[in-house]
């Protein structure tokens, strides 16, 4: 089966380089001329009744000699891309680009934006094929539907003005996000095309640049999200372990079972003996938002959109008087905490934009690092991609220690029927269909 898979993805690999590579060298002419040239040479094959055959001949020679004069041509030009800090997921940037000819003039030039390759290696393609193939319970490659990513984003080719010499240029560039993470500029390519207008020629220039695409985000409503204000030892400071803080009421003396990290050094030195900094203990509130990112897909639209939900909530809730934490699994078991000055929303959405899927771990890492800082949570928002055995345990297990929850559950386009809402909660167990989630999300209360 693998060696059949390598041949397919081989296969693949050759038809999108080659259909990639056509639309970039062809004009729209060239489209027009190589359609008709095909379509003459299937109706064209029976000269009795047809004459279209008359057509194949003289279009096919100007194919040929469009090939003939298309000669690489070189430039010399200084390039500088001008990007946003970010951008997100489906919502159209602006950006430009300054060009300035430091050789003779340069007419009829196209640029065309170089994108790192989307394609997936062969490991991402078969993990995609094999988990599509479970889902319909059968295999049927299919070369334009399956195995392809979207790609990570859409630039227009645009035109430049012509460029004297020693002239400078600006043009202004849309591009279109169409996948969280980052978009990887390689270059910038210029395009001139031949006498009969049929075939570009290129000029490249290396100009590496990184775009981070942020998740999309749906409009909530106002939620009574659960929970209430909790004990937090320590403070802010203490609560979201960011290390040492000036931020204490008074010293004492060390105690048996002080963090080492609350010692108070310069104390410490005058006295001669250990000095600790004591905190002011605060109630406030206290939320973790879970992400389960456990799927086999890597390429899964319901992994997508619990990423865009996850990142929803992260912009919606308060963390001006209250702290959010983002827990999910990757690598590692990661936490992140945003709120009461010590970091922003916008920090926890450039996080979730380089979320990715893990395969090789158990859920039960999640449900560990959620239930080892339990004690502090005064609520927790679930967003899980299943409703199977371990998060049904891992939802009982919470729900047993009397956090107050809101389950979402995100399933793949048309799935949501089949997955059955808490028994004992089923006002806070929401399920959300991908493609429909603003629509289940308006429906939160």
């Amino acid at each position: 089966m693998n060696a059949v898979l390598k041949i397919l993805y081989r296969c693949y690999r050759i038809v999108s380089g080659a259909r990639y590579a056509l639309r970039r060298r062809l004009t729209a002419a060239g489209w027009l001329v190589v359609t008709a040239v095909l379509v003459a040479a299937f109706t064209g094959v029976d000269t009795d009744t047809t004459v279209a055959y008359q057509g194949f001949t003289p279009l096919l020679a100007l194919c040929l000699l469009s090939v003939f004069f298309l000669k690489p041509f070189a430039t010399r030009v200084e390039i500088e891309r001008r990007l946003p800090r970010f951008a997100t997921v489906g919502k159209p940037v602006q950006y430009t680009i300054a060009l300035r000819n430091l050789g003779s003039s340069q007419r009829d030039l196209t640029l065309i934006e170089d994108l790192a390759d989307p394609r997936p290696s062969f490991h991402e393609w078969k993990a995609r094929q094999m988990a599509t193939e479970r889902r319909m319970r059968s295999f049927t490659f299919n070369l334009d539907e399956r195995g392809l990513p979207t790609r990570q984003a859409a630039v227009r080719p645009v035109h430049v003005p012509n460029l004297t010499a020693g002239g400078e240029a600006e043009v202004s560039l849309e591009l279109t996000p169409l996948r969280r993470g980052l978009i990887r500029f390689q270059g910038v390519t210029l395009a001139r095309p031949d006498p009969f207008g049929l075939v570009h020629g290129f000029s490249r220039y290396s100009l590496p640049q990184t775009l981070l695409v942020l998740p999309r985000r749906y409009r909530l409503p106002a939620i009574a999200l659960p929970g209430h204000m909790k004990y937090q030892e320590g403070g802010v400071a203490l609560a979201a372990n960011v290390g040492q803080s000036d931020e204490f009421v008074s010293l004492r003396e060390y105690r048996r079972g002080d963090p080492l990290r609350h010692i108070h050094w310069r104390s410490w030195a005058k006295a001669g003996k250990p000095i600790v900094r004591e905190f002011e203990d605060e109630f406030f509130v206290r939320h973790a938002l879970v992400l389960d990112t456990f799927i086999d897909d890597p390429q899964s639209e319901a992994f997508e959109e619990a990423v865009s939900v996850a990142a929803s909530f992260a912009c919606t809730i308060d963390i001006q008087e209250s702290l959010l934490d983002l827990l999910f699994v990757g690598n590692q078991a990661y936490c992140f905490t945003a709120g009461r000055g010590l970091a922003h929303a916008e920090q926890m959405l450039e996080i979730l934009a380089s979320v990715r899927p893990c395969a090789d771990k158990a859920f039960s890492e999640l449900e560990h690092l959620v239930l080892n800082r339990v004690s502090a949570i005064s609520g927790c928002i679930c967003v899980l991609l299943a409703w199977d055995p371990p998060r049904r345990e891992f939802v009982r297990r919470l729900r047993a220690l009397e956090v107050p929850l809101l389950v979402l559950v995100v399933t793949e386009p048309g799935e949501a029927d089949s997955v059955e809402p808490g028994a004992d909660a089923p006002e806070r167990f929401h399920v959300l269909d991908s493609g429909r989630i603003a629509e289940a999300l308006s429906r939160l209360s």
